[in-house]
Formats: structure tokens, C-alpha cells, sequence
């Protein structure tokens, strides 16, 4: 356990990092999730570090159980009136580990799915830790699309990573680094020009 918050807190702290020399008008760009500026995923994270078991079920409660209702909640509450605002919120709750009620892995595949939300938009990079990619993609390929995840889509095409022994599912092929199979099953459809393999046109139908 304190090896996957070792690893969460060093996401938030690259982040943290990018973000200190980003221009404020730059937060104001599209982030990859929907229809979120890079100032909204931003201060998504900060709502998602704040959030405990029992405060995520209060809050969706209040939502009437809709998720995006209750991320977007969120996003209105933790958003601050400025880009630097937003972002001291964040260093404030970068060594947090409370988490809703969720396998405690679900927290790198936030740290890293979103940290690409906002890095890839705005041009920057970053080298993933290989363990912290792995954990992720098994989360992901396990957990059920109801929450999130993408244990159908494995159902369909057999993702097999270039950079790591990785090979999940059962079906044609697809085949790219770690990171991209991760951000392509979590519906980030720009990851789909990195993929290969006859499985592509399966998985792009399915995201």
C-alpha cells in the first residue's frame, strides 16, 4: 500500500512541477476528458485527493447517484478563481492518501490517465515509472465499463504491450507501449494513431 502511494504522490508532484511554468492562459485550453479545460481536470484532482470512502457516498447521494454530476460538483468546488489558486490547492493536497472506495491502484490510473489529459494537449511529456503504467492498465482491464473501466473491451482484442510483459485479453491483437493501450481502454481516442495490430478497428469501435 505505501509502495502505490509513493508512487501517487510522485505523479502529483510531476504534475505539480509542469504546471508551475505553464502560462494561465494555457489553462484555459481543451483538456483529452470531454468537454474539461486543463483547469477543470486540474482541479478535478485536487476534488479527488480531498475525497474519503464516506465522503464519496455522501457526495453521490446528493447527486442522485450520477457520476458526472457529481464530478462536476466537484470541479465547481475546487476550481479556484485563478490558474495559481487551483494549483497551490493541489500542492496542498499532493501527499494526501485518503481515497474513495475503489481498489487503491484506481489512484495511479487518475494520477496518470488525467496527468495525460492535461500534458498531451499542451504539448508536454513525461516518462511514466514502467510499474506505475502496469498496475494501471491490469486496474483498468479488470474493472467493468459501469466504473469506469474496460474488462469488456479485453473481452474483444488482446492488448499486448511493446515496452513491458504485458498481453491481456482474448481476441485479434493491438499493440503500442503501455501507456497508450491504457489511455486508448480509457477512452482516450487520440491514443488510437499510436496502436497497431488487426485488433484497431475492434478497439476503436469499442471506446
Amino acid at each position: 500500500m505505501e509502495d502505490v502511494w509513493s508512487m501517487v504522490h510522485a505523479e502529483r508532484a510531476a504534475l505539480i512541477d509542469d504546471l508551475g511554468s505553464l502560462d494561465a492562459a494555457r489553462w484555459d485550453e481543451p483538456s483529452l476528458c470531454g468537454e474539461w479545460t486543463v483547469h477543470d481536470v486540474v482541479a478535478h484532482l485536487v476534488d479527488t485527493a480531498r475525497t474519503t470512502r464516506l465522503g464519496f457516498v455522501v457526495a453521490l447521494a446528493r447527486a442522485r447517484f450520477d457520476f458526472d454530476r457529481q464530478n462536476a460538483r466537484g470541479v465547481e468546488r475546487e476550481r479556484g478563481a485563478s490558474p495559481q489558486e487551483t494549483l497551490e490547492r493541489l500542492r496542498q493536497v499532493a501527499s494526501r492518501t485518503s481515497t474513495p472506495p475503489a481498489p487503491l491502484d484506481s489512484r495511479l490510473v487518475e494520477e496518470i490517465v488525467h496527468g495525460e489529459d492535461i500534458r498531451r494537449p499542451l504539448g508536454l511529456t513525461r516518462s511514466y515509472p514502467a510499474e506505475a503504467v502496469d498496475r494501471s492498465l491490469r486496474l483498468q482491464t479488470r474493472t467493468p465499463a459501469s466504473f469506469g473501466g474496460a474488462k469488456e473491451i479485453v473481452a474483444r482484442v488482446r492488448l499486448t504491450a511493446a515496452d513491458a510483459d504485458i498481453s491481456i485479453g482474448d481476441g485479434p491483437e493491438v499493440s503500442g507501449t503501455a501507456l497508450s493501450l491504457l489511455l486508448a481502454v480509457s477512452g482516450r481516442r487520440v491514443a488510437l494513431d499510436d496502436l497497431d495490430g488487426p485488433g484497431v478497428a475492434a478497439l476503436a469501435a469499442a471506446v
